[in-house]
């Protein structure tokens, strides 16, 4: 859309405009004959990175976090998401000069007195010790696209898990048949639910009645599911969410109500609601909430025969079947073709709907993992203009260690590991970011968007995976930068130093 593509470039060259500013003030202001000697430039970025407004965007995002959605969308959340991150990034040079310090403190203590410790070792903990805020301004792309890489990919993760886990709960007979006509509410013919129940192998059939109930103007209906349901053992096929609480003596009939019935309508465990069936409103009592996973927009479950004894409409929507032991579902599904109905019905094991439902989840998010490798690309781009950058304007302090006898073979030694220490320790610092991230993902974001829960997961391969190569790619990059800042003759390198 245009519209939006001229928004979204507005907004980029806002941000780097305002990314300009501070570093340009600070030019203005700076007093000349200090400006042009060599080595002012980690003094100027110092004085911007104070930590306290990092400090304060951090600990405003986790206020945030915990903030209601506005106008029913997580706004909050996405707020405390870029919070957080430019916090992040804030505090990337006290934290790389918190870690190289230490570590230049470290091997300074344990090459004291040995004659083949590694001049590449010191030169480098020394380089990376000493100019911390530099080296913070490398890390701001690592962190930035590997953060947002591992929060994607835990959220995907935790979701792609909890609903395997939520189709193998919610799916425990052999065999689930329904109309092939389609649309959740069509009903089975009346004497398919006898012919269903009499098919050879079947030990149990439980039928469902679905259909949609308008409880409130302005909001999509919500489903009204009738089924056999345990009333002693009601998780055996729900997915509980908390506890259960049957309605006592005299109470009304109970339901059992979706996640999104919670925060959509305000419902609550054991509170009375009314539900509009056959033109006139019937109380029923809240029994326990179950997560919902196929309809963000509110479901409640009731038994068939409260439904029946209400309505008296003894139409079905579907049928799940329960083998006997022993017998195979192929047998069964093979008598049930026969069937003089068959054309009318949709017959389907639950492996075939996991991996179908599988599949669909899968292509859904295909984007998502091409919008993580887009991230880690731009993150090495980043990462490539800022070691370019910043080894073309160190091309004097070469010079100067050639001259005293650092071969070029060092250097660029020296090079590579200070991309892959300062990656590493932005891969680290990405992973703990990425991983607070996931949790408003999980936790706020998406019950907020969607009106479910899930488990958390994390995806230690995929993770694992991509630091390594973001890790091996960061280390070749500054190498590749060395070697242009690494052409000229040491000589003239040293020259250019005022």
């Amino acid at each position: 859309a245009p519209g939006a593509a001229a928004i979204y470039f507005a907004l980029g060259v806002a941000v780097a405009l305002l990314g300009c500013l501070a570093p340009a003030l600070d030019a203005a202001r700076a007093k000349p004959a200090i400006a042009l000697k060599s080595g002012t430039e980690e003094v100027a970025m110092a004085r911007l990175a104070r930590a306290w407004p990092s400090l304060a965007c951090m600990a405003l995002a986790a206020l945030l976090s915990q903030a209601p959605p506005l106008f029913e969308l997580p706004l909050f959340g996405y707020l405390s998401i870029a919070l957080l991150l430019i916090g992040a990034i804030g505090l990337m040079p006290r934290l790389a000069a918190i870690v190289f310090r230490f570590a230049h403190r470290r091997w300074q203590a344990a090459s004291a007195g040995r004659a083949g410790a590694s001049a590449v070792m010191t030169l480098t903990l020394s380089r990376l010790a000493n100019a911390s805020s530099q080296a913070g301004i490398a890390l701001g792309g690592v962190l930035s696209s590997f953060s947002l890489m591992v929060a994607m990919a835990i959220m995907v993760a935790s979701f792609r898990v909890s609903l395997d886990d939520w189709l193998q709960h919610v799916l425990p007979a052999d065999i689930y048949v329904s109309s092939a006509s389609g649309g959740g509410t069509a009903s089975l013919p009346a004497e398919a639910q006898s012919a269903l129940a009499t098919l050879p192998g079947v030990a149990r059939a439980d039928f469902l009645r679905l259909r949609s109930v308008l409880l409130a103007p302005g909001r999509p209906p919500v489903v009204l599911m009738a089924r056999n349901i345990d009333s002693a053992n009601p998780a055996r096929t729900l997915a509980i969410v908390g506890e259960t609480r049957m309605p006592g003596p005299g109470a009304p009939p109970p339901v059992w109500v979706s996640e999104a019935m919670v925060d959509l309508y305000g419902m609550t465990l054991g509170q009375r609601i009314t539900l509009p069936l056959n033109g006139r409103l019937h109380p029923f009592q809240v029994a326990g909430i179950w997560r919902d996973y196929a309809r963000s927009t509110g479901t409640v479950q009731l038994r068939l025969e409260d439904y029946r004894a209400i309505t008296g409409d003894r139409e079905v929507s579907g049928a799940a079947l329960t083998l006997r032991p022993g017998a195979q579902a192929d047998g069964t599904l093979q008598a049930l073709k026969r069937l003089p109905f068959a054309a009318t019905l949709d017959a389907s094991e639950p492996s075939e709907i996991r991996a179908m439902s599988l599949k669909v989840f899968d292509r859904s998010f295909a984007i998502t993992y091409l919008l993580e490798a887009i991230a880690i690309v731009i993150g090495l781009f980043g990462v490539a203009a800022t070691f370019s950058a910043q080894t073309l304007a160190r091309a004097r302090e070469f010079g100067m260690l050639r001259h005293v006898g650092v071969t070029r073979r060092q250097v660029l030694g020296i090079l590579a590991i200070e991309g892959g220490s300062l990656t590493a320790l932005g891969i680290v610092t990405g992973f703990a970011l990425g991983w607070v991230i996931s949790l408003i993902l999980v936790f706020v974001v998406n019950p907020q968007s969607f009106h479910w829960t899930m488990q958390l997961h994390l995806p230690w391969a995929l993770l694992t995976t991509v630091a390594g190569l973001l890790l091996a790619a960061a280390a070749l990059t500054a190498l590749l930068a060395g070697r242009q800042a690494l052409s000229g003759g040491p000589i003239r390198a040293v020259r250019e130093d005022w």
